[in-house]
């Protein structure tokens, strides 16, 4: 399987800050955004990556990360001239996913909680459909609403509604089988003039093959688009970090605990951070002071 981090769009809700940076490099607490939704494709086991972006911020996400063989993965680059909505990415990213299925997840949208990555390898190994993850909100006329019946069955979905029939938002993170691009083929424009994600959906639930996973108690999904949201990352990042004195989202150590670095590569990373708390927690996953198995 394949991954997409569609890191677009302008980012004016958090202006000043992203005037001349894309928010998907802002911090979060002690790392980069971007990290975040990395790590997620990674704890799914997924190795080959293509990170979606503007013209003028991509360069700066190469810089960053290189083509992640520092992190066992490869990562390619693809710029999106304009932000016409998020099932372009499919489109954009044909000749990359190349027949295969794909996984996508917005680079402003962090995941936590344990047993994450059993669900995510769980939803990566389907063969047939479409899998998304639902979560509960106070405020679902903001996000697209899954529709339950009485069988806890998905039974419809609809974009920013504006009587919600449930409080259940679809997060930002999708997996998709070898079906993804030719229907991303047939999204026609909304209103908005952007191709829909909800409308990709809808082609697998009208077909009976959509899963829709909801996250319950233990988990956490936050969409950092906002300056307050941006901020609350922050702060459960720290919240986490500090009630059990290690890191989350350290993308090299789920590299390492997935076999796919050297432990020699483990060290030099954590050197390459010197004295900062990242760099020294890589140092002890090393030197085998941390006990590995975790689903962060």
């Amino acid at each position: 399987m394949k991954g997409i981090i569609l890191a677009g769009g302008s980012g004016t809700r958090l202006y000043p800050l992203t005037t001349v940076t894309s928010k998907q490099l802002l911090p979060v607490y002690d790392k980069p955004m971007i990290f975040y939704p990395l790590s997620t494709l990674m704890l799914a086991g997924i190795r080959d990556i293509l990170i979606i972006s503007t013209p003028k911020d991509l360069p700066n996400f190469e810089r960053l990360l290189g083509d992640g063989s520092q992190y066992g993965v490869s990562l390619s680059y693809k710029v999106q001239p304009s932000p016409d909505g998020l099932a372009q990415a499919f489109l954009l990213g044909e000749e990359f996913i190349g027949g295969d299925a794909c996984a996508l997840v917005l680079g402003d949208n962090i995941f936590y909680g344990n047993g994450l990555g059993r669900q995510l390898r769980r939803a990566a190994t389907l063969e047939h459909g479409a899998t998304i993850f639902g979560y509960y909100v106070d405020d679902p006329e903001r996000y697209g609403v899954v529709e339950f019946d009485k069988d806890h069955k998905a039974v419809s979905i609809v974009e920013k509604p504006e009587h919600p029939t449930s409080n259940y938002a679809v997060t930002g993170l999708y997996f998709y089988d070898d079906r993804v691009v030719d229907f991303a083929k047939q999204v026609k424009p909304s209103p908005r003039g952007e191709l829909e994600i909800t409308d990709l959906n809808r082609m697998y639930l009208d077909d009976g093959s959509l899963h829709v996973q909801t996250l319950g108690r233990g988990y956490a999904w936050l969409d950092t688009g906002t300056m307050d949201s941006l901020f609350e990352a922050g702060e459960f990042v720290r919240t986490i970090q500090r009630a059990q004195n290690m890191p989350i989202s350290v993308i090299e150590e789920i590299a390492y605990e997935n076999g796919w670095i050297t432990k020699e590569q483990l060290l030099e990373a954590g050197h390459k951070y010197g004295k900062s708390p990242y760099g020294r927690h890589l140092l002890d996953v090393a030197d085998d002071k941390i006990m590995l198995g975790h689903d962060d």
